[in-house]
C-alpha cells in the first residue's frame, strides 16, 4: 500500500546516498531530532554515536558497523546510535579521512609518505583478485598493509579518539537539553490537563 508506484533507478538511489534531495542540512536536522528522541540516557546516546563517528576514522571499511557496535557495547553506549554515527564516514568524507589518518600515522611512525595515497589504494585493489588475496594474503597485501594500512590504523586511533571526544561533548549537551525541555513541556501539559479536569469537576458539583 505504501510502496512507491515507480521504483527508483539504481543511479537515483546512489545519487540520493551521496547527495540527498532534501540537502545535507535537512539530514543533519533530522538526525539531531532522531537522536534526541531515542530512549536512553544522554550519555548512552551520545557515546554510541561518538563510537560510530570515531570508527569511521579507521581503514576497516565494511566492518565499521560491527566495530562501532562492539565499542559502544564495551563502554555502555547505545548500539543503535553507534550505527547512526557511522554516517560520518561517507563517499564525501572518506578521501579526506584516509589522507588525514595516513599522514598522521606516517608522522607518528616516522615513515615516508606517498603523494598518491588514493591511487595506490585503488591500484592495489586492481592488481590482485579476491582469490589471490585469500590464498596468499601476506604475499599479496603484506607490503600494502605495512606501508599503508598500518599508518592509517595508527593515525585513525589518534584522530578517532579526538573525534569521539568532540562528538560526545556536543551531542551529550544537545540530547540532555532536548530531553529536559521535552520533560518540562510534558509536565506543563499534564498540569494543564489536571487544572482543566479540576475546573470541570468543580463546575459539575455546582
Amino acid at each position: 500500500m505504501f510502496k512507491r508506484r515507480k521504483k527508483k533507478h539504481i543511479l537515483a538511489v546512489g545519487r540520493e546516498y551521496i547527495w540527498p534531495a532534501a540537502g545535507w542540512s535537512r539530514v543533519f536536522s533530522y538526525l539531531r531530532h532522531r537522536l534526541a528522541r531515542i530512549p536512553g540516557t544522554p550519555y548512552a546516546i551520545a557515546a554510541g554515536f561518538a563510537c560510530g563517528a570515531a570508527v569511521s576514522f579507521t581503514p576497516f571499511i565494511g566492518l565499521h558497523f560491527l566495530l562501532a557496535a562492539l565499542l559502544a557495547w564495551i563502554i555502555g553506549g547505545n548500539i543503535l546510535t553507534s550505527a547512526m554515527g557511522t554516517v560520518v564516514g561517507n563517499p564525501w568524507t572518506f578521501p579526506f579521512i584516509w589522507i588525514a589518518i595516513y599522514h598522521v600515522g606516517c608522522w607518528l611512525l616516522g615513515m615516508p609518505t606517498t603523494d598518491d595515497l588514493l591511487g595506490q589504494i585503488y591500484q592495489t585493489l586492481d592488481d590482485y583478485s579476491l582469490m589471490e588475496i585469500l590464498s596468499a594474503p601476506m604475499m599479496t597485501l603484506g607490503p600494502f598493509l605495512q606501508s599503508i594500512i598500518l599508518p592509517m590504523f595508527v593515525g585513525g586511533l589518534i584522530i578517532g579518539s579526538m573525534v569521539w571526544i568532540v562528538f560526545y561533548w556536543v551531542l551529550e549537551k544537545i540530547v540532555r537539553e532536548y530531553k529536559h525541555n521535552r520533560y518540562l513541556k510534558r509536565s506543563a501539559a499534564a498540569l494543564m490537563r489536571r487544572e482543566i479536569k479540576k475546573g470541570s469537576n468543580q463546575d459539575g458539583a455546582e
